[in-house]
């Protein structure tokens, strides 16, 4: 993950999952999740925690074979004054599984890129731990602070994941399409120096890091452009403090098709 070495992931996987806890308390079980809709509280606790435990026994027991993945989810509590702690638990199995040891050893990556599975799994806990600690806090109306730099990291991520060999599998129509004949996207983070360059070919669409020329470039501190890519944060919301240059149309078709499964 460009700019954060897997210590600070790990801490940042349990910090954002020990704040989601807290927002969840606050919020309570019934409330309902604005910014990720058809969700309860309770829904997001369970995903987050479930999701934690399951990648944790991904790499506890360095599974390899998809076909044999765990199918028995982690049980939530049924008093939500445990879920702070259960969650906490869960983080931090998550965070242990992913010890220095494990970093390279053979496991499962769902993306089938060139990233080790345990990898591969740090970059995705970290990002359900932040996005979802977004949801929870906007849905106990809450502040939710991201560091420039660990956003910057997951828009990595999220670019990675939207361009991996398996996305075509995972979520067909957005595979077709994010395909183009060459339009080109930019997300410029002056905050962290990040930039993103995006092209859609026909053959599926391509990310690298840094500055070109592009039919629209999207500037903004790397919060604002996490939580846009993640759909929790309007493009054209003033408070992000975002701005557009070039073909806003390109860019907004560019975020309706760009869920990941878990939004």
């Amino acid at each position: 993950m460009t700019g954060l070495n897997a210590e600070t992931t790990r801490r940042a996987i349990v910090e954002h999952t020990r704040r989601l806890g807290e927002s969840a308390a606050a919020a309570g079980p019934h409330a309902e999740v604005p910014t990720a809709p058809k969700w309860t509280i309770t829904d997001l606790v369970t995903h987050v925690g479930q999701t934690q435990n399951w990648v944790a026994e991904i790499i506890e027991r360095r599974i390899t074979d998809p076909t044999r993945l765990p199918t028995e989810p982690a049980v939530l509590p049924t008093d939500p004054r445990q879920w702070p702690a259960w969650l906490s638990e869960s983080a931090q199995r998550v965070a242990n599984a992913c010890a220095d040891d494990a970093l390279d050893a053979p496991v499962f990556n769902a993306a089938g890129d060139e990233r080790s599975g345990t990898r591969f799994w740090l970059s995705s806990m970290l990002n359900e731990a932040v996005v979802h600690g977004f949801d929870a806090a906007n849905a106990a109306g809450r502040p939710a602070d991201v560091d420039a730099a660990i956003a910057a990291a997951l828009i990595d991520h999220h670019l990675a994941m939207l361009t991996s060999p398996t996305w075509h599998l995972q979520r067909p129509e957005s595979a077709q399409a994010l395909r183009g004949t060459g339009q080109t996207l930019q997300w410029q983070a002056p905050d962290t120096a990040g930039a993103w360059f995006v092209e859609r070919r026909p053959d599926g669409a391509t990310w690298q890091p840094g500055t070109r020329q592009a039919d629209v470039t999207v500037t903004g501190p790397a919060r604002s452009l996490l939580l846009t890519l993640t759909r929790r944060l309007s493009m054209t919301d003033g408070e992000a403090g975002i701005a557009i240059d070039g073909d806003t149309d390109l860019a907004r078709h560019w975020l309706d098709n760009t869920a990941h499964a878990g939004n």
